[in-house]
Parts: structure tokens; sequence; C-alpha cells
């Protein structure tokens, strides 16, 4: 630039030309129309702009936006007063003379870098702190949500990462808010209709979702109940009653219809959760539609479900005729409407956790309204972000080993007409032992299989004589007195002569456990044999010394002895039972 046009452009410093254009959101430089600058985009603070590394003024500070202004009164380039905290501006050094070099003088000043951290910073951390009061506040909005219900001891009062879980999910008959009306009785207390025992693996590699039919027929256990006035109800016990009535029924809460799913499974309930007619509606309108298939025509009048063969995306009153129905497949009875249930929540888990949903603003924040308000759970979970930790622990389990099954059952043979079903005594308990015992119903991962391996390796090699083992005898959690009977056992029946008792251990276990020292294996193999113990029971480590000061191998009795002589081996496969993954969408029939 000329000197004639560098005095008319220096009148105006391009640094206090910085704009802001409505249209961008941007920052932008404008110059006066004389010369044929036009508007740029704002450099970062920090960086030289472009008309500024043009004029390469050396010694020069470059223009930024941050560059401070002229105190009023002043005229630009004339230099003023020095301001605490302010810097002046230099004047405009003269053009170098044709063929010399100038010398480049630097200022003193921060380094850019560390301007822009230090403004950087400060933004991010107002951004913080007003995204998490947000957070915050949306989260006890959520909280208000959610309803719970105290059931006493019959729920955990808190939630852990590190162990598996039990949650019993009831879906009730009671026909609460607008629409629902016209389904049923209208006047239900709300039994249990749907039940869905959820049992999550302690290292989230597989999950089983076990239905319970509603008309099976159990002895539902004596219960206390919480009444709206505060006061607690006791409520004597039920035999051969429908489980429906386990809930509702006489006042019965949620917790009675846990106790009843451990009198019939001996699975131990942790939480529960609980939703109504209008669940299934808003949580399928909030994910925009669940993907079902059916295999035929559907024309049902009582539940108003109408769909034709093939595939269809359902939400609202539509889903929930969807999972009433009960005249539309199989042998049009609750059994076979089970299944339908089972492959529609696969479907909607795999809509909720789709790229789809999880992508999209406005379907998790109605997610997060539709589900929130429509749980009921104990007060251990009560608390939003109680549940956000057993979701993101459950999302850990791929679909394809979330098994859907339903309690083995056979028609009730009391009955001529058949309308109610009781527990498969042949088939049933091995489910209820896999559930316990944490074994998968799917193919397990490679390296689980390894480490089952190894775990069965334990009991492979030489054996002891019986006469040669000794052991010490502890009860970790059996009834009183099964230490002694285990000793009198071995030492009478199965000549285990160096064996002592010594009374409760320090910690209640769930499981016998059987700890050795490597050079005492065979005698842990051999013992295991007498006690029918798995590999799993088996804890290679130290042993303790016995009362002459002789190593001895440590039984622990747990929670699962059944008596002296009555082997323990855990299930380490789970049983073949008809079964579904949440992964495929299989067409109802």
């Amino acid at each position: 630039m000329d000197a004639q046009g560098r005095g008319r452009a220096d009148d105006i410093d391009p640094a206090d030309q910085w704009v802001l254009n409505p249209n961008t959101g941007e920052y932008e430089l404008r110059l006066p129309p004389s010369g044929a600058q036009s508007a740029v985009p704002r450099p970062r603070r920090g960086t030289p702009s472009a008309a500024t590394r043009t004029r390469g003024a050396p010694g020069r500070d470059r223009a930024a936006p941050d560059r401070d202004r002229e105190a009023p009164g002043r005229e630009r380039g004339a230099p003023g007063p020095d301001v605490p905290g302010q810097r002046r501006r230099r004047a405009e050094p003269p053009e170098p003379l044709p063929g010399r070099r100038r010398g480049r003088t630097k200022s003193p000043r921060k380094s850019k870098a560390k301007k822009v951290l230090l403004w950087t910073g400060g933004i991010m951390a107002l951004v913080l702190v007003a995204v998490t009061g947000a957070a915050y506040a949306y989260l006890k909005h959520l909280e208000g949500n959610v309803q719970t219900e105290d059931v006493g001891g019959s729920a955990k009062d808190g939630f852990s990462k590190d162990e598996a879980f039990n949650i019993l999910i009831i879906g009730t008959d009671k026909r609460t808010g607008a629409g629902n009306e016209g389904y049923g009785d209208k006047n239900s207390v709300g039994h249990a209709d749907t039940n869905i025992l959820l049992h999550v693996s302690k290292d989230r590699t597989n999950a089983t979702a076990m239905s319970i039919p509603r008309d099976l027929i159990v002895d539902i256990p004596e219960c206390k109940s919480k009444q709206e006035d505060g006061t607690e109800k006791v409520i004597q016990p039920s035999e051969n009653v429908r489980f429906n009535t386990s809930l509702g029924q006489e006042g019965r809460n949620p917790g009675c219809t846990m106790d009843t799913v451990k009198a019939v499974t001996g699975i131990t309930v942790d939480h529960f959760m609980m939703a109504d007619f209008n669940a299934v509606k808003t949580l399928t309108t909030a994910v925009g539609g669940v993907d079902v298939c059916v295999a035929k025509d559907v024309n049902d009048p009582d539940s108003h479900l109408k769909l034709s063969a093939g595939k269809h995306t359902i939400e609202g009153e539509q889903a929930l005729a969807f999972v009433r129905t009960r005249h539309s497949f199989g042998n049009q009875g609750d059994l076979d409407r089970i299944k339908v249930q089972q492959q529609f929540i696969g479907s909607l888990m795999r809509k909720m956790s789709s790229s789809d949903t999880l992508t999209s603003p406005t379907k998790l924040y109605k997610l997060a309204e539709a589900a929130t308000k429509a749980l009921t759970v104990d007060t251990g979970i009560g608390k939003v972000s109680t549940l956000k930790d057993m979701a993101l622990e459950l999302k850990k389990v791929p679909t394809k080993n979330i098994t859907f099954t339903t309690v083995p059952v056979i028609d009730n043979p009391a009955e001529k007409v058949h309308a109610t079903v009781v527990v498969n005594p042949n088939t049933a308990q091995s489910v209820f032992d896999a559930i316990k015992n944490d074994v998968s119903f799917t193919a397990v991962k490679q390296k689980e299989k390894k480490e089952k391996a190894a775990v069965a390796a334990r009991l492979k090699g030489s054996r002891s004589a019986a006469s040669d083992i000794r052991v010490d005898i502890y009860n970790g959690g059996a009834e009183a007195g099964s230490a002694q009977e285990t000793l009198n056992w071995l030492q009478n029946d199965e000549g285990v002569l160096k064996s002592s008792q010594l009374g409760n251990a320090d910690e209640t276990l769930s499981r016998t456990t059987l700890e050795y020292s490597p050079d005492q294996a065979d005698q842990a193999r051999k013992l295991a044999d007498l006690m029918g113990l798995s590999g799993s029971a088996m804890k290679p480590g130290k042993s303790e010394k016995n009362s002459q000061g002789l190593p001895a191998i440590v039984l622990t009795l747990g929670k699962d002895f059944k008596g002296a002589g009555v082997p323990l081996t855990a299930a380490t496969k789970a049983p073949d039972v008809e079964k579904s993954t949440a992964d495929k969408t299989v067409c109802a029939k």
C-alpha cells in the first residue's frame, strides 16, 4: 500500500472494526469502502489478522479482537496518558529504506498460547457450571417423576455395580390414565398381570429375562404391606392361588410379589420396577415406535388389534393392543401371549439402544420423561442417578446374550378344564439353579470359556485317601449345627478321621468353599468328591494349621449347604429350554 493509501486507512485501526454479523453469529472485520478490502472472518484470539500481516509493521502489536479501545476524547493514533493495566498504542514506524533490512523488536507480553488457554479455560468453566447446574436441575425434575414404594426388607437398600442383580419387572392391569377405562376390569386394584424376573450377570456378559405366568398356581407367603396411613399390615399367606393375586389382592404390595417369587424359585429378588398400561403407550411413542412382525393377518375385537401379515412399526394404543391380545397367536392362551410380549420387549430394547434414539436429543428427552413417569420402584433405587447406573450396567450386555424364557410349567392336574398351570417338577429347578448360579443361557465369550475350563481343571489330578485328609470345618451361613453334622458324617461314614469342627466362620457365604494350599490339592480333590463340590467351590491359596500344628484344608459351609452327604455341585451349563434372544425379530404366529 502506498503512503497516501496508508494514511487514509490508518485513520481507523482495523483492530477496532470487528462487528458481529447477526446472520452468521461470527465477528467480522469491516473496513471503509474506499479500500478494496471486504469483510473477513474474525481470527482467533492471539493470531494476527490478515490486514495486520499485510501491513507487516515490525514491533507493532498485531490487531486482535480483545485489543484495548482508546479512551473517549482521544484522537485515533494520538499518544495519550498511561493507564494502569492498559497498553499504549505505538506510533507507526517509518517505511524501511530500499535495500535495507529492518531489525525485529519484540515487546514483552504473554504468549498467545497461554492467552488462548486462559480465555478458553475460563469460558469452558462457565459452560460446565451452567450445564452441570442445568443437568442437576433436570435430574431432580426426573426424580420427581418417579414414584417409590417402601417394601421393607423385601428389597435391598441400594444398588451395587460389582454384583449380579435381579429385578422383578411387574406390569399391572390397573386401568389408570386417560383412554384406559375400556380395557377389561376398570375397577382392578392392579394385579401382577405381566411378570419378568430379569437377572443380569456379575460380569455383564449376559442376562436372563424369565417370564412368570400370571395364571401360575402358587402359595403366597405371609408378607407385610405399608398402608397409605403409614401403618403396617400383616397379610396372611394364601395357598393354591394364582400368581397375579400376589399384588393388589388383600392390599398386597410389590414386596409380597417379590417374596412369592423367592418362595417359588428360590431366587432372591433385589428390586422391583412396576408400570401400568400407560407405560407401553408412552415409551413406544417416545422412541418413535417399535418394530414388530406378525405371520398372519390379525383382527382381535377384544384388544382392538388389527394388523396385516408382515412387519409393522407400532406405538401408543396400537402397541398396548399388541401386548394385550390373547386371541391372535398360538393357542390363544396366556403362555402364547407371553412369547409375543417377550418379542415386543426385545424390539423395544433394540430401539431404545439404537443410534437413531441415542443421537436424538428430542427422543432422549421424551424417553427420559416417559420412563420416569411410567415407573414405580422400591426406595432402594428411587433416585434417578441409581436408575441411570442400573441402565448403564444393563447396556453393557450384548442383546444377543439377553435371553427370554418362561418358568417351565405344565397344565394344572387338579383341573378338568385347564385354565391354570403349575411349576414343572422335572425341569423347572434346573432353570432356577442356572439363574441362581449366574449361568448364561447363551454362548459365552472365548475368554470365559477358558476361565471355566481352568476352574474345572481344579478337579483333575490325583486323589489322596480319605484317611489322609486334614480338614477344619466352619459354618459360614448354613443352618445351625451343620458343621457338627458334617464332621460326624465325614468321620463315621467317609473315614475322614483327621477332621475338626471349629464353629462359625468370620463371614457369611452364599456358597460353600474349600480352601487349600498347592501341596494339598490331592486332599482337596478327594474331599470335593465326597462333598459333591464343583471346581468353582475350590479356592487354591493358603491352608490353616490344626490343633496339632499341622496344615489343614478349610471347608466353610455356605447358605447353599443342603445337609451332610447331599451333593453341592453347582450348575455350570444352563438347561436346554425354549427361549429367544433380544437381538432377533421373530414373527408372531
